[in-house]
């Protein structure tokens, strides 16, 4: 049967369960404010639900959206940034050096404040961050199947939990007490073809803690994603200039003539029907007008990238050859056992692992040859190409400099093995009244990346070129020679490594709460903790084990480097008069490497008319400590490439050439003297329930960051002293020694906005329906690099690594009557201004991309004995990713976003859960 069949046959079943016995809605009465344990506060007495924006998801949830991946159930937070931080957006190449070789990598994102500014926690306690940057956890370690629930705060916590905790906390609660014999399968299969995903999980558990006094339980999951091909959507195209997207490249198929001394057609080259307009790009198949001839080839849009130097240029649409969604296999174990000592005392042990293989893939090098590299194409060679019939000067007793792509070679490919294990024993019970809690974790995390195809070993490939039997300009159906095609294949540097990086945690923690005193309003309850961790991180780049290989995006081997951290923490909560209640926090963390930082918290929560409204806010500072990539990266000194002036000498001493025209040396790369970024920001909201069967919740937020951490070169530094005082490194005689330039404190940025969420529920006939929405409205987000500089507004507008649509929300209704269950759901990301061409705008460009809005419909019937079933139609309609012409180089998606919008279209999910 196929798939758009199949969706009319769930939408149906969803419209009639809807639909069923429509009769007066009955109210039921909504979750009340009434007591729940939350993340967000050290003191383990329970607190009122409400005093923190707070989002919980259970795993019946997760299930009835028919997500298969923790990176897809983040992405749909509307508090989540819609940014770049997933597998589709990290495809290709990755540009800057936080991305860059982030492979295999997904990352939270709270408030698009980057993944480092987002803490997740398993159980409550940190994991180990990815090995490949050390920058976040890798959300494809988290088990899935074993989630419990996850619970999502949106504020500032580092007065609670430390570092990172700026765009706020993610963390995720496991199954802990669990009897019996759960198995559940899978599978999610899309209408269009590819991407299609399979999962298997076992749940095993023995025991009962209330009657036996322990618990053993252990999950094992397994989850495939399979690959998705450009070339398996039609709305991948980078070749639509009539609407401002084209690709910027001359590196083709059938190779272009590029200029340079002492190449056949110069430095550049005139024709003589186009007057004094000079040309440096040289293609036979342009001159002749052919160059959609195949090879997913065209003419070289010039006039649009503002290029005439390149009219005669043909151009390749490289963005067919990307992967659309990287093939990822996962593996997670979790086990636990939980041992009741006494009444008021348990122990546990927990072991978590996991193993993430993924693939990227993305197009062919782009092969550049010149007289310097000695990798030109030769006279006298069986395939030289005279254009002298098309270029007058054009001269044919010298060597052919060309760009060429070359598709024998294959597409670049690296695949990345992520491992990861955190080991965990503690202790919680009650002592004289107040709860206490100890634990000791060990956590690890490998990520090993090596080389596929489209790699070429330098040496071996450019002799290879320059022998002359390499044919560059094959047309379509023509092949390499036998012997040309050994050349290849004997240059390619396929399983070559890499990198390999490896990060540990090990933490010994430990807490206690409990009442102090009696306040007319109530009881002083107070925390009081410790944490005590050792971060170390590894990184051994392959560059230094093999030959040179060509564009490969290796870094600097660094050694093992460790850091420790002891925190201390203390907070309060106080009843101040009835229906008011304070909650004050603080935390000191001390780390090896930049020095100590304190941070507090002041909350409150006022509920003027009990059940019905309550008023809620907080002030707090945070902070996110610099990675070890950031201090300790590769340092790399170099002159700078121009002449500069001193900004403090030269001004006293003008014209001095001792201290204006000067060109000092730059250091580049880790920089140890880095400070942690830090931030303000404060939240002030209220929860309305003016029906039993109504909750309003809206909250304000802003948060305003300062010495964000950037990569800036050396003249970036010396123009900007007021910005960057302390790295202008000066000598005894206080002229400048050297500029600290790669890794350095910038300024910052401002952002603030407003969650909404409104909440229903009543009866219907002889079931019960549940309605609600949930979204976040960026209002600005303002950011700048230099103190001198004006910020910079970046909602609603285009940026290459993040964006900020002003509305995303998330919708839902729900229907269940007896063993049925039928959820509508919508989900909607704003819409914004798009990347204007750089060269002339086409008269076709449309400024504006449209809103991006999803429809699903999940059906779960629970009528068998031991038997569940789910069957999820996701993206309903089919809806086509909305056009952007935005330059794929900066950005994943040819004439689409990933960072907003998901390739794999309309797609059924089902799966089943049986119990023993």
């Amino acid at each position: 049967m196929k798939l758009t069949t199949i969706a009319h046959c769930i939408a149906l079943i969803g419209v009639s369960n809807l639909a069923a016995s429509i009769t007066y809605a009955q109210s039921l009465p909504v979750e009340k404010l009434q007591k729940v344990e939350i993340t967000g506060s050290s003191i383990k007495a329970v607190q009122k639900e409400g005093a923190l924006p707070i989002q919980v998801i259970t795993a019946e949830q997760i299930s009835r959206s028919g997500t298969t991946s923790v990176e897809q159930l983040i992405a749909t937070l509307s508090a989540n940034g819609t940014t770049a931080d997933n597998l589709s957006s990290q495809a290709g190449i990755q540009l800057g050096s936080n991305d860059r070789n982030n492979n295999g990598n997904s990352s939270a994102n709270l408030r698009g404040l980057g993944a480092g500014s987002t803490l997740v926690l398993l159980n409550g306690r940190r994991v180990s961050l990815h090995g490949a940057k050390g920058n976040a956890v890798n959300l494809n370690s988290i088990p899935l199947a074993a989630v419990e629930r996850v619970e999502i705060l949106t504020d500032g916590s580092s007065a609670i939990y430390g570092t990172d905790a700026i765009g706020g906390v993610i963390n995720f609660i496991l199954k802990k007490n669990f009897n019996g014999v759960n198995v559940s399968a899978r599978t999610n299969v899309t209408q269009g073809g590819g991407g299609n995903t399979k999962g298997i999980s076992i749940v095993g558990g023995m025991g009962d803690m209330d009657s036996q006094g322990y618990n053993l339980m252990a999950t094992l999951s397994y989850d495939k994603q399979a690959i998705l091909n450009a070339h398996q959507r039609s709305f991948v195209n980078g070749f639509q200039p009539e609407r401002g997207l084209s690709p910027d490249t001359t590196g083709t198929p059938f190779a272009t003539q590029t200029g340079g001394t002492g190449t056949a057609i110069g430095s550049s080259y005139k024709l003589p029907s186009t007057g004094a307009q000079t040309y440096n790009r040289a293609n036979l198949l342009s001159f002749q007008g052919k160059c959609d001839s195949g090879f997913d080839m065209t003419q070289y849009q010039s006039t649009l990238w503002g290029n005439p130097q390149f009219a005669n240029a043909c151009a390749y649409d490289y963005t067919g050859q990307a992967v659309l969604i990287q093939p990822v296999d996962n593996l997670n174990l979790v086990t636990r056992g939980t041992l009741k000592i006494n009444n008021d005392t348990k122990a546990y042990f927990e072991v978590v692992g996991s193993r993430s293989t993924a693939t990227k893939q993305f197009e062919q090098s782009q092969i550049t040859t010149s007289i310097a590299a000695k990798n030109a194409y030769p006279v006298g060679g069986p395939y030289y190409q005279d254009l002298s019939s098309y270029i007058p000067t054009f001269d044919k007793t010298k060597p052919i400099a060309y760009r060429w792509r070359c598709l024998e070679c294959g597409g670049r490919t690296i695949q990345t093995v992520s491992e990861q294990s955190r080991i965990l024993a503690g202790i919680d019970g009650v002592i004289g009244g107040w709860d206490y809690s100890l634990g000791a974790s060990t956590a690890k995390s490998y990520a090993n990346s090596v080389l596929g195809e489209g790699y070429m070993k330098r040496a071996e490939f450019d002799a290879a070129l320059a022998s002359g039997k390499i044919n560059p300009w094959l047309k379509p159906g023509e092949t390499q020679t036998t012997e040309a095609l050994a050349l290849i294949q004997g240059a390619k540097a396929a399983g070559t490594s890499l990198f390999g990086g490896r990060a540990t945690l090990a933490q010994i923690d430990g807490k206690i709460s409990g009442e102090l005193f009696s306040l007319p309003a109530g009881m002083v309850s107070a925390a009081a903790g410790f944490d005590l961790r050792r971060e170390s991180y590894q990184f051994n780049s392959g560059e230094t084990a093999t030959v040179p290989v060509r564009d490969a995006p290796f870094d600097a081997t660094f050694d093992k480097v460790s850091r420790d951290i002891t925190a201390i923490y203390a907070e309060m909560a106080v009843p101040v008069f009835k229906g008011f209640d304070a909650q004050l926090a603080v935390r000191r963390d001390k780390y090896s490497d930049f020095g100590s930082t304190v941070n507090p918290k002041i909350s409150f929560r006022y509920e003027p008319i009990e059940k019905t409204l309550m008023f809620r806010g907080s002030v707090n500072s945070g902070f996110r400590a610099p990675s070890f990539f950031q201090l300790y990266s590769g340092v790399s000194i170099s002159p700078l490439p121009g002449n500069v002036d001193d900004p403090v000498l030269c001004p006293k001493n003008p014209g001095n050439l001792q201290y204006c025209g000067i060109r000092p040396d730059q250091k580049s790369g880790g920089n140890i003297n880095l400070n942690p970024e830090k931030s303000k920001q404060w939240s002030i909201g209220t929860v309305i329930q003016p029906l039993d069967w109504m909750a309003v919740t809206i909250d304000l937020w802003n948060i305003k960051r300062d010495g964000i951490i950037t990569e800036l070169d050396g003249t970036a530094v010396i123009k900007h002293p007021e910005t960057f005082p302390n790295n202008l490194i000066r000598d005894a005689n206080g002229e400048i020694d050297y500029i600290q330039a790669g890794y350095v404190n910038a300024d910052g940025d401002k952002l603030r906005g407003i969650d909404l969420a409104l909440k229903m529920n009543g009866k219907l006939g002889s079931g019960k329906w549940d309605a609600g929405i949930e979204g976040t409205a960026i209002k600005s987000f303002k950011s700048r690099i230099f103190k001198s500089d004006t910020y910079n507004e970046l909602v609603g507008e285009w940026y290459p690594r993040d964006l900020y649509v002003r509305w995303k929300h998330n919708a839902f209704v729900t229907y269940s009557e007896g063993d049925w269950s039928t959820t509508f759901s919508q989900r909607y990301t704003a819409g914004y201004k798009d990347e204007v061409p750089y060269g002339v705008v086409p008269a076709g460009f449309v400024a504006d991309v449209k809103s991006y809005t999803t429809y699903n419909v999940a059906t779960s019937y629970s009528g068998f004995k031991d038997l569940s079933i789910n069957v999820v139609l996701i993206d309903l309609f089919n809806r086509t990713p909305s056009f952007t012409a935005h330059n794929v180089d900066f950005a994943g998606g040819a004439g689409w976003d990933p960072r907003v919008a998901s390739p794999l279209g309309r797609r059924l999910s089902v799966s089943a859960n049986y119990k023993f």
